[in-house]
């Protein structure tokens, strides 16, 4: 290590108290290294030999830039009139540097070196140069062109091939150099970084001038993405604004030759085209033909609007040069609604259309129209309107609003609300027709709300509220009757076990009482037998009985008759007669006689006196009457 060094390093880390002179510190450190002292006097004084004899050192790390204080013979001792370098051994700076180790015959009185630092430039940077000689720019220019020097480590070559004084339009890569930094000076800068999903749009400060008419520089080849601009504009590039973009990636571009702008990549969404609208290129013909007369379609890479539009995906476009016009080849639905919009905004202007019916009345009503937009008739759509915003406040606003005014004043309001599909219908084929001459289709036309005024309202209001309220009561009446069911069928299943067993013993009953009926039955069969035998035998006894009977009475009636003949038919009754009476205990004689009594005493006695005089009378041969 430099003793020199090392004496300073300690001096600067050594404490220093309060009240303790500087002097003191470093008379104690050279009293702990006193060995240091001498040997720092004789390298100084050994440099001083050195240098005394011409010989000059230069560092590893650095390179010797010199400068000659004069020179007194030959023809190019002094510089030429606004130049810095001395390329011929002028006084002054020199073009050539010293690289490291040991140089001689460089006179300090005649030399000055000094030793400089290597130029670095880190990663992720470059190197911006500026010369302070050479040729001077020309008119127009302010950029000095590219000259093979290597990367600016030989200021001779720069010199004698031309090159020009100024910001140099050739960058410096990162790494390590031997730069003469009496001539160059380099400014790092950080190296351009376009992200994923990004373009850079490229606006180069140096090139031809732009044609009349034109907003931004043709493509021009092998440049390698701006990153040479000497073959930028060896091949024709103009300054300004370029039609070319740069895409996602690092590159080393000098930011005095061109600046980047970072802009998203246009993206065509699902279920949409993009219209590109092309402000560049060379002016196309019309490839619609006469048919259509509302604008011009030319082809890709043209100026004007491109027949053929963007599928979805993402391109890489320059917003400046083109503008991409998303068309959405879906259905679009557009409301006629206050407080009613689709996520799209083409209807956030719009509001509820508001009529006047034939009676007089205002009302205001919603509408909903449907369009699609086919994909290969998009570019006429943009051609002719410029957006879909301009079709839907140029054409649909108009025609839908004056439509529905014109059908609200050739009925009344209550005819209207009555026959609402109708109008939905009559509107969609109207609109339809009306669409169709602007490549749009109608795919449906719908009626939203309908507010009447108020004053119309109410009374309908009011009857519809009274046969609401028939129905509320109807349904309550249904819904109480459904109540009893379920009160019943609740009933019924808590009561469905003694049902059960009721019904068992009923069928047990009709199984008992089937039995007792089929053994009732057999009885009775029995019984009509056995009667049946007894009848058969009642008869028989019967026959025979009145058999007997008979011939008995016979008997007895021949008796009676052989009486009879006897006694006198008469004389026969009353012997019967008395006979039935005795034997019944009637006495026929009375004990005690009475005359002249009256019929309260007996009847009896009557009866035996009639009988009494009958007999006698019979016996004396006379009839007596009683």
């Amino acid at each position: 290590m430099n003793p020199i060094l090392l004496v300073q390093s300690h001096v600067a880390s050594a404490p220093v108290q309060k009240g303790v002179d500087l002097s003191d510190t470093v008379l104690s450190v050279v009293q702990g290294y006193g060995w240091i002292v001498p040997l720092v006097l004789v390298l100084i004084a050994h440099r001083l030999v050195l240098r005394l004899f011409g010989v000059v050192i230069i560092p590893e790390d650095c390179i010797g830039i010199v400068v000659k204080k004069y020179r007194l013979f030959g023809a190019h001792r002094t510089l030429p009139d606004g130049s810095i370098v001395a390329l011929k051994g002028e006084a002054g700076v020199q073009a050539d540097t010293l690289a490291p180790g040991i140089r001689f015959w460089l006179w300090p009185w005649q030399y000055a070196v000094s030793k400089v630092p290597f130029t670095t430039v880190k990663q992720g940077q470059i190197g911006v140069v500026e010369a302070r000689d050479g040729v001077p720019l020309p008119s127009g220019r302010v950029l000095a062109r590219d000259v093979r020097c290597e990367s600016f480590q030989n200021a001779r070559l720069f010199l004698t091939n031309g090159g020009e004084r100024g910001p140099q339009i050739t960058i410096i890569p990162p790494g390590t150099y031997r730069i003469n930094t009496s001539l160059f000076s380099v400014v790092s800068e950080p190296v351009t970084d376009i992200p994923d999903n990004t373009v850079g749009i490229v606006t180069t400060k140096e090139g031809a001038p732009l044609p009349t008419g034109d907003i931004a520089g043709a493509e021009v080849p092998g440049h390698n993405m701006f990153q040479d601009g000497q073959a930028f504009l060896a091949g024709g590039g103009f300054k300004g604004l370029q039609v070319q973009v740069m895409l996602a990636g690092r590159y080393f571009l000098n930011p005095r030759f061109a600046t980047v702008e970072i802009h998203p990549m246009t993206e065509v969404a699902i279920a949409h085209v993009g219209v590109v609208i092309a402000f560049v290129g060379v002016p196309g013909e019309d490839v619609t033909g006469d048919t259509f007369k509302h604008g011009n379609l030319v082809m890709r890479g043209q100026r004007g609007v491109w027949a053929q539009p963007l599928d979805p995906g993402k391109y890489p476009i320059n917003p400046y040069t083109h503008r991409v016009e998303a068309v959405s080849t879906a259905n679009i639905v557009l409301n006629w609604a206050d407080e009613k919009s689709e996520a799209h905004k083409l209807d956030e202007k719009l509001s509820t259309i508001s009529v006047r019916s034939a009676d007089g009345f205002t009302f205001n009503l919603d509408v909903s129209q449907i369009i699609h937009i086919p994909s290969t008739d998009a570019p006429r759509v943009i051609a002719r309107f410029g957006s879909v915003a301009n079709l839907v406040t140029q054409v649909l606003e108009p025609t839908i609003g004056n439509y529905f005014r014109n059908a609200a004043q050739g009925t009344d309001i209550i005819e209207f609300l009555r026959k609402r599909k109708e109008r939905q219908d009559e509107a969609k084929a109207a609109i339809k027709s009306a669409l169709d001459g602007y490549n749009v289709g109608a795919v449906d036309t719908l009626i939203g709300d309908i507010v009447p005024p108020p004053a119309l309202m109410k009374p309908l209001t009011d009857r519809k509220i009274a046969e609401q309220e028939r129905v509320t009561y109807e349904t309550q009446r249904a819904a109480e009757q459904v109540r009893q069911e379920l009160e019943q069928a609740r009933a019924l299943a808590t009561t469905q076990a003694r049902v059960v067993d009721a019904e068992r013993s009923v069928k047990i009953a009709e199984y008992a009482a089937n039995a007792t009926i089929e053994a009732s039955k057999g009885q009775a069969q029995a019984k009509k037998i056995n009667a049946e035998a007894d009848a058969k035998v009642l008869i028989l006894v019967g026959e025979a009985e009145g058999t007997k009977i008979s011939a008995v009475g016979k008997a007895e009636a021949a008796v009676i008759q052989q009486k009879t003949a006897a006694v006198g038919q008469a004389n026969f009754a009353l012997i019967e007669v008395s006979r039935a009476l005795a034997g019944a205990g009637v006495e026929l004689v009375p004990q005690i006689m009475a005359g002249g009594g009256g019929a309260g005493e007996g009847g009896s006695s009557s009866l035996v006196n009639l009988l009494l005089t009958q007999l006698l009378a019979q016996k004396k041969g006379e009839i007596v009457t009683p």
